[in-house]
């Protein structure tokens, strides 16, 4: 049992309970720091008035689509994913939730989409490191962007990013077209696009890959050796949540020179 899989189960239970799934948000915008790091940068970005057509590019559960459509009341949201159900079950969600007038879900795929000078703000969190054709993703960003438009991704590094250690070892994320990227690669391929980096920064330092494997990868790897374990999972974090939860705010409060994730911003200049 690996992180995927699992994802999906729960996925697949909250997927039609409104209730359950403010819960599943909510519980993955805790234990996830990556989620720490996107939503801390969006608003470092933005402000709450601002009126924005956004673009959440592969949008999977929909967490980041609720989070900007509660944060930018102001705002229009467009949000895709190559998977059917995905995109059944978020508009199912945010219809049932009184969103449906702010977010417009579609099946799409970002290889071949077309849009042009349409967004102010483009995210894709975890998405690049899935996609072979990483380049003309880049590319259509830059098109679908609007002059002084902004792209913020998130995605794994080289160093250890999908914690994996160099190209030839397995990821326990599964389903990647690549481990990670280095910081010259992924620059490199933003500006080929026409994108000006305008920051970069490092995620899952020391103390982001310490809260990763007690927060979240031991625990699978428990779980899929004994489904036992499921059951005394609340007793397991009893005793360790605490301790993950201060490692992911140390590593948000930290200048990471290294770690296994990045997060950057590009613009369309």
């Amino acid at each position: 049992m690996k992180y995927d899989p699992v994802k999906k189960v729960f996925g697949d239970i909250v997927s039609r309970n409104v209730f359950l799934r403010k819960i599943f948000y909510k519980l993955l915008d805790l234990m996830f720091l990556r989620s720490w790091h996107v939503r801390k940068q969006i608003k470092k970005l933005y402000k709450r008035n601002d009126k924005l057509n956004i673009f959440d590019a592969g949008m999977g559960f929909g967490q980041y689509s609720y989070f900007m459509a509660n944060y930018f009341p102001n705002s229009n949201i467009y949000a895709i994913d190559v998977k059917e159900e995905q995109v059944a079950d978020c508009e199912y969600f945010f219809n049932k939730t009184g969103l449906g007038n702010r977010v417009e879900f579609k099946i799409d795929d970002l290889v071949t989409m077309k849009y042009e000078n349409r967004f102010d703000f483009i995210l894709s969190v975890d998405v690049m490191e899935h996609i072979h054709e990483d380049q003309t993703v880049f590319n259509n960003f830059y098109n679908a962007l609007k002059k002084g438009g902004l792209l913020l991704v998130n995605t794994p590094s080289n160093l250890g990013g999908s914690d994996a250690e160099d190209d030839d070892d397995e990821s326990f994320i599964e389903e990647h077209a690549r481990n990670g990227y280095s910081k010259e690669d992924i620059t490199s391929k933003l500006e080929k696009a026409g994108l000006k980096l305008k920051s970069f920064n490092y995620t899952y330092g020391k103390f982001g890959t310490i809260s990763w494997r007690f927060g979240i990868k031991y625990p699978i790897l428990m779980a899929g050796k004994s489904k036992l374990f499921i059951l005394i999972l609340p007793i397991y974090y009893l005793f360790t949540l605490w301790f993950v939860l201060i490692l992911m705010w140390l590593d948000v409060k930290t200048d990471n020179k290294e770690g296994t994730g990045i997060l950057l911003v590009a613009e369309k200049v």
